[in-house]
């Protein structure tokens, strides 16, 4: 009769989740290529965009969709590989944890990308203070209210204590930094 190893003795699989991996500004593609060559499972979402030099040349580049972040597929046991690679800050988590990602949100974002055109956008929040970029409310500030289709943003005169909710395009909005919401008080 064969003598079987004592389960208790076993490390547990844990099956690899999503984890997004903090980087160096500007140093996501180099960590990219260090995770190809130590063979980690990762996705470094870009987005095309044309910049023009001083010189007056136009170039097509291909830049981070979400900068300083790239995605990684890991078990959690495999953490200190990831960290371990140059150009690697951290693993995105709470409490000092990493918190794994929805498998479904990445494989949409990968599996979508090539066939959609994105570029990054500020990040909103419903509730957030954000400011009207161009357009004719242009500088104005407001409340965001909805993010679906067109924003609904509320502009208040605080002189006659009057709101106006108005729709906007999310391209015109942008958030309003924490330091220019106290500038008056």
């Amino acid at each position: 009769m064969p003598i079987l190893p004592h389960a208790s003795h076993a490390e547990p699989e844990v099956a690899p989740h999503w984890f997004a991996v903090y980087t160096t500004s500007r140093h996501e593609k180099a960590v990219a290529e260090h995770f190809a060559t130590r063979e980690i499972e990762s996705f470094l979402p870009l987005y095309r965009t044309q910049r023009l030099w001083k010189n007056g040349c136009k170039m097509s580049l291909q830049l981070p969709l979400f900068p300083s972040y790239i995605f990684v597929r890991i078990s959690p046991f495999d953490r200190v590989r990831v960290l371990e690679v140059p150009g690697v800050l951290s693993l995105v988590g709470a409490a000092g944890k990493p918190v794994p990602l929805p498998e479904p949100e990445i494989e949409a974002l990968r599996s979508s990308l090539p066939f959609v055109k994105c570029e990054p956008h500020p990040y909103l929040v419903i509730g957030e203070r954000v400011r009207i970029r161009n357009g004719s409310l242009e500088g104005m500030e407001g409340v965001l209210l909805r993010k679906k289709g067109l924003l609904r943003v509320v502009l208040s005169l605080d002189l006659i204590m009057k709101s106006v909710a108005v729709e906007v395009d999310a391209d015109n909005v942008e958030p309003v930094p924490n330091f220019a919401r106290h500038k008056l008080a």
